[in-house]
């Protein structure tokens, strides 16, 4: 009688504990018990951007009867935590993505999905952003944020020197000019900053602008990056620095400006907070033009990506053009420009004297895909090219450019 009231008993807790287990539990295709899908959402922000980020997914969470959103903050290890969960065929379903070239076969095409939703859809996005969340004519990514080029310049220098601030319509000559009149040995006052080791992938504006690139459309560094139109662009920064015009830092520029020792470098629109906090009266411009060249940037753009294992891609891409989308985009302003056309327009970016500059160089690059989107082996090519960089621009040895140009592009 004692074994089976044990037995009993057994079983209601382990009836119990089935029970409780069960709650909240998932099914067999990822839904939970209140018929919701768990979505994983994977981003690289951290602390005031991540704090914004997770109150938009809650949001999106507290008004969707269907779909449930995990907010997966990675951090600096976001690149090495995606590539073990792609390997382990585990990646979360809606990620943050710029590396299409090394992460493109573990990510699902959106074409289809896009297609769903119409032309006037694809046709609020910026054209520009499109190119660079795509790779072997898939997209693979919905814009999220961006950033083009400029120049940022120093008013209280210019105004110092009684110089006329830089104007749309500039070449390399005026800026070369411009950071000649600005530089002060005295007051150790530079005209112009860049870094002495430039990301490849950065730098290659400045080819573009000048009628070339590291390679061509079939990824030939031969011809292209060693050309005399390549050769020409290394020259003219290195004469800067022979000349004492202008001076590499270890970072783009911003630092020292922020200092007032330099009256212009140039970069995204990561400093713009920064250097309104730090009390510099600053204005930003276009990068200048080459003798029958153009004014072209490189833009970093940041996409949002499906993982091409993801057992809920409907709800996955629900979310995603909800974070895509106008409210999202709009509350995410302080950190991101809009990618949408009807965001700009309604906020009144294009006649923001700062950010209608970010926009204005958007319009101007949209014909260009960077060559680590062409070539098969970039990451190879980067290194190389930054071991050329630091030989070209570096002060104690200022090697030749076409000589160290030839030496990679054999």
């Amino acid at each position: 009688m004692k074994i089976s009231k044990m037995k009993a008993i057994l079983f209601l807790v382990l009836a119990l504990v089935l029970l409780l287990a069960g709650c909240g539990s998932k099914t067999e295709d990822g839904a939970t018990e209140d018929g919701k899908v768990t979505v994983r959402f994977a981003t690289w922000d951290n602390e005031s951007d991540l704090t914004l980020q997770q109150e938009i997914v809650d949001n999106f969470n507290a008004n969707n009867k269907k779909i449930n959103v995990v907010l997966e903050a990675y951090g600096d290890e976001y690149d090495t935590k995606i590539a073990a969960g792609m390997g382990a065929k585990d990646a979360p379903d809606v990620m943050y993505m710029w590396n299409y070239p090394q992460y493109k076969d573990a990510l699902e095409p959106l074409d289809s999905y896009i297609e769903d939703k119409g032309t006037d859809y694809k046709a609020n996005f910026y054209d520009a952003l499109w190119n660079y969340n795509s790779k072997d004519g898939q997209v693979l990514g919905l814009p999220v944020g961006f950033t083009t080029h400029v120049v940022y310049y120093n008013k209280d220098l210019f105004d110092a020197k009684g110089m006329e601030y830089p104007k749309s319509d500039w070449t390399w000559e005026d800026l070369q000019a411009a950071a000649s009149k600005l530089t002060d040995e005295e007051k150790k006052i530079s005209g112009f900053a860049f870094s002495g080791k430039p990301d490849p992938y950065d730098f290659e504006m400045y080819l573009w602008g000048n009628n070339t690139a590291y390679v061509d459309s079939k990824g030939n560094l031969k011809g292209n990056l060693n050309s005399s139109k390549s050769i020409e662009v290394f020259e003219m920064f290195q004469n800067m620095l022979k000349e004492g015009n202008a001076i590499t830092t270890e970072g783009s520029g911003a630092t020292e400006m922020k200092s007032g020792r330099i009256g212009m470098f140039i970069n995204g629109a990561w400093y713009l907070n920064s250097l309104k906090d730090a009390g510099i009266n600053y204005g930003v411009v276009e990068i200048p033009t080459f003798e029958n060249g153009k004014t072209v940037s490189i833009v970093s753009s940041s996409g949002l990506s499906m993982s091409k294992d993801s057992k809920h891609k409907e709800a996955a891409f629900e979310f995603m053009e909800f974070w895509t989308g106008e409210e999202a985009n709009t509350k995410r302003m302080e950190y991101d420009l809009p990618v949408l056309k009807s965001v700009v327009e309604k906020e009144k970016l294009e006649q923001d004297p700062i950010k209608n500059i970010f926009y204005s160089m958007l319009d101007k690059s949209s014909d260009y895909t960077p060559s680590s989107f062409i070539h098969e082996d970039w990451t190879t090519v980067s290194e190389n090219l930054n071991l050329v960089f630091e030989q070209i621009f570096n002060p104690s040895t200022l090697m030749d450019p076409e000589k160290a140009l030839n030496e990679v592009a054999k």
